[in-house]
């Protein structure tokens, strides 16, 4: 069959989420493989679409249906471009006790072994580029009362993720997941209506204030997919308003009356090209995120120690970009870097905090005080400064984006004030994520892994990065942080996006 489009598969279509997911891959010009249980409704769903895409009803729990489904689509395409594993079955809310070994097979069988069979088979059939993407849930992150097999399943879930990323990367096929939090689906919608759920206390334990739509679960994924998204593997990004980073009792936002415009219909997109700082932007990963901006027609500020490379960069893209010297860790140069963008523009809608300095990779015993004050001042204490004085600036809608790294997560031997810090500046995300939430402003950090850069040794990396020759490059850092800032990731926040290896 000649092809007009990508072919992807979604499983569990018919629900919620993956209607939203349908709609979406739909609208970029993709042949849907829409995908559920007999009965569901699936076949109603794409009767209603272009005759290019195709319904098919499968249970995923059980192998000889997934063969099936695939010898279907065998006969029509000759490659699968996305696979999006989305089917699952939510918790049964039983205690412990109550739960019998079927019911807890049960979920395991359709949340983890069927989306990994779903995976192997797609695998077979696809090409360097192709990409799986698991819905995994928050639950598979943080534990909760009676979601025993829901949440195990969720977990098993995201660590196949990171495995199949690993064993599939050598083959250009990435593999990543999503792990919503609380979803206004039509399901949950109804449960509201009949009184059998809270909702007004889910949305208070949310720093955002409300539950995320499902369209905003399906563009996360729709960029997973995307080739923007080229230096993303085995990352699980969390979508949950800020649930995560909200660590004590009460609530993490006032009551509202009623549900929230925003959990109903997407807010009308700003018009206003929009005011974006970079520290650290006048070379390498800062100015590729500069060029990102820049292309999109906003107006960038160039910030760095080095002010004559950051004015000529800013002369260099013409208009108002501007380009100012900054020592992050003077305090009084960053104040008075933001009041000359108070002067001159009167507000600011992106933070991009991304000046660091390295550390010696000298042994523990060798580092001098000195030298480990150093780099924290600037990966930490400096995007403190930054935030602190950004925050004073935003309205709603605002963002602050800070560039972590893989260190944090994945400890390298001798880079202990680099890993200390860059582990910092990620709590500092969720600190603010779970204080900014409430007045609309969002943070999200993106981790390095390894970018290849002018500074960085290309071989040693490509013996560590499973990824081989699909190192990162600054352009894909570049595409992370646009996507984060922009309305697609309007429920991210406090998360963290693994760019390169993680």
């Amino acid at each position: 069959m000649k092809r007009q489009g990508r072919v992807v598969i979604i499983t569990g279509a018919a629900g919620g989420i993956g209607r939203a997911l349908v709609d979406a891959h739909v609208a970029a010009g993709d042949i849907v493989v829409a995908a559920d249980l007999p009965g569901s409704g699936v076949l109603e769903l794409v009767r209603a679409l272009d005759p290019v895409h195709i319904g098919l009803e499968f249970d995923v729990s059980r192998e000889e249906d997934i063969l099936a489904l695939y010898e279907r689509i065998d006969a029509q395409f000759d490659q699968i471009d996305v696979l999006v594993n989305n089917a699952g079955i939510g918790p049964s809310m039983a205690a412990t006790a109550d739960t019998g070994i079927d019911a807890f097979r049960r979920a395991l069988a359709v949340n983890l072994i069927g989306p990994f069979v779903m995976g192997r088979e797609a695998a077979r059939r696809m090409r360097p580029g192709a990409s799986i993407i698991n819905v995994a849930s928050m639950a598979g992150m943080i534990g909760n009362p009676k979601r025993n097999a829901y949440a195990a399943s969720k977990a098993g879930l995201i660590s196949i993720t990171k495995s199949l990323a690993c064993e599939l990367a050598s083959l250009g096929i990435r593999v990543t997941a999503v792990a919503p939090g609380y979803v206004r689906t039509p399901m949950v919608a109804q449960l509201e209506c009949a009184g059998q759920t809270n909702l007004a206390a889910v949305r208070s334990r949310v720093p955002m204030g409300r539950m995320a739509r499902p369209e905003e679960i399906a563009r996360v994924v729709l960029f997973l997919a995307s080739a923007d998204a080229h230096s993303i593997n085995g990352t699980v990004l969390t979508i949950d308003g800020g649930w995560m980073s909200f660590n004590q009792p009460g609530r993490a936002h006032p009551r509202v009356s009623g549900t929230p415009r925003a959990e109903l219909l997407r807010p009308p997109e700003q018009s206003d090209r929009r005011i974006v700082l970079v520290t650290g932007g006048a070379t390498s990963i800062g100015a590729a995120i500069i060029r990102r901006f820049r292309a999109n027609g906003d107006t960038v500020v160039i910030a760095d120690k080095n002010g004559a490379a950051a004015a000529q960069f800013a002369n260099s893209l013409g208009g108002e970009h501007m380009g100012k010297s900054v020592d992050v860790t003077i305090e009084a140069e960053v104040v008075a870097l933001f009041d000359d963008l108070r002067e001159r523009f009167g507000r600011l809608e992106v933070l991009v905090n991304g000046a660091a300095w390295p550390d010696s990779c000298a042994s523990g015993v060798e580092q001098t005080p000195a030298e480990i004050a150093r780099v924290i001042d600037v990966n930490l204490t400096g995007a403190f400064a930054c935030a602190r004085e950004a925050i004073k600036m935003m309205r709603p809608g605002g963002v602050i984006l800070n560039i972590g790294s893989i260190n944090r997560s994945l400890t390298i031997a001798q880079r202990h004030a680099y890993g200390a810090s860059k582990a910092g500046l990620e709590m500092l995300t969720r600190c603010m994520a779970a204080e900014l939430g409430p007045v609309g402003i969002r943070t999200a950090t993106i981790a390095l892994g390894f970018i290849h850069t002018p500074d960085v040794a290309q071989d040693a990396i490509s013996r560590r990065d499973p990824i081989g020759e699909m190192v990162a490059q600054s352009e894909g850092v570049a595409n992370a942080a646009f996507f984060l800032a922009s309305p697609d990731a309007s429920y991210v926040n406090g998360s963290t996006l693994y760019v390169g290896s993680s």
